[in-house]
């Protein structure tokens, strides 16, 4: 195991950063935009940006794959959520399991999930060639 530099503390405290903010983000969408385009797709495109930090504050060192992974795992829960998972769990009572986990499955969540980490993809690429010039 690699020792952390002084890099990596601060890449994980701007990828922390910028978890908490798209995660209040992300919350207040869901708590008060009620409209056809932000909630749906801004929304879901949003969600694998605040996956994609919060798993960088733990993993700072890049890895080449992540947006994909990041992406897996969206698709798994949007597949789960094709077989109510909420359901299933015992929570469909809970308003805060439907939020995180959500109960309807829909293909073009997918779509933005896919947007989302392709913007991941062209970031972590422009981030690396700004640091690395």
């Amino acid at each position: 195991m690699r020792e952390m530099t002084e890099r990596d503390k601060k890449l994980r405290l701007l990828y922390g950063a910028a978890f908490l903010v798209l995660m209040a983000v992300e919350t207040l969408i869901a708590l008060y935009v009620h409209d056809r385009v932000i909630r749906p797709y801004v929304g879901d495109m949003l969600v694998v940006l605040v996956v994609y930090c919060f798993v960088r504050i733990f993993v700072p060192v890049k890895v080449r794959l992540m947006p994909f992974y990041v992406f897996l795992f969206a698709a798994c829960v949007e597949v789960l959520q094709y077989f109510d998972l909420v359901t299933l769990l015992g929570l469909s009572g809970s308003r805060f399991a439907r939020i995180v986990l959500g109960s309807v499955f829909d293909v073009k969540d997918l779509a933005c999930y896919a947007v989302g980490c392709l913007f991941l993809c062209v970031w972590e690429r422009a981030v690396r060639r700004k640091i690395c010039k």
